[in-house]
């Protein structure tokens, strides 16, 4: 399951208490259940602007070191906006924060999103993503991807199809790919908009993720729903499977 450690819509991280530690520890054993966190959406890691930067970065160690605390191996993030400066500006600042952290990286591995490609945005295209993985010094141990299937169809990757798997796969490495989100599309493909749909009610549909799903490498990835609530849901599970052959 995915977690925020601290409001989602806040740039405020408190540290989990001893007692919260322990619990999550014990509870996580008990259930079985692999939890992965993911940062809050007002950092900017892209952002030009010194204090919006260092108040993300800041944000980001807090994230870690809290993952650090409750043994949360994957912190998923978004890599922002360059604001209109240009993305070589906004890579660059991605990169100074990754160099930035990596003294409280600990045990975790930054897992960078890709986005739907909205304007300004970082990380639409895949060789983003491969961009900054290579010129970071993290290594393979502490950065990774998570790839959301409804901003890789806004962004112009039609997924049900396999030969456009097989290019993600030839650009990332899907050794890489530790997590995906699975979320259907509201909008057609191409239309740049980040609007989840419930899986097979929108236009990537259940056969695109039964393609993806039989595309091989991916079943053993941790699998996240961001659907809308409602009605539907408590059958998405069930279709998934089922698309999967399980």
């Amino acid at each position: 399951m995915q977690i925020f450690i601290s409001n989602p819509r806040g740039w405020e991280v408190k540290m989990p208490g001893k007692d919260v530690v322990s619990s999550f520890a014990r509870k996580a054993k008990k259930t079985g259940i692999l939890a992965v966190a993911h940062m809050p959406y007002l950092p900017n890691l892209a952002s030009a602007d010194k204090e919006t930067h260092g108040k993300s970065v800041s944000s980001l160690v807090k994230n870690i070191e809290a993952c650090n605390a409750l043994g949360i191996r994957y912190l998923i993030t978004h890599m922002g906006s360059h604001l209109g400066m240009g993305k070589e500006i906004g890579m660059k600042n991605i990169l100074d924060a990754m160099e930035e952290v990596s003294g409280s990286i600990g045990r975790v591995c930054i897992l960078l999103e890709n986005q739907a490609g909205h304007r300004n945005s970082i990380g639409a295209m895949v060789e983003d993503l491969r961009h900054i993985y290579e010129k970071s010094s993290l290594g393979e141990s502490h950065l990774g991807f998570c790839l959301d299937t409804c901003h890789l169809f806004a962004a112009g990757y039609d997924i049900s199809r396999a030969d456009v798997l097989e290019g993600i796969d030839k650009t990332l490495g899907l050794g890489k790919v530790h997590a995906l989100h699975l979320n259907d599309a509201m909008f057609p493909l191409g239309s740049g908009r980040d609007r989840h749909s419930n899986i097979g009610k929108g236009e990537i549909g259940i056969e695109g993720f039964r393609t993806l799903l039989n595309y091989d490498g991916i079943s053993s990835k941790v699998l996240i729903l961001e659907t809308p609530e409602g009605e539907w849901r408590k059958g998405e599970l069930e279709a998934l499977r089922k698309a999967a052959g399980r």
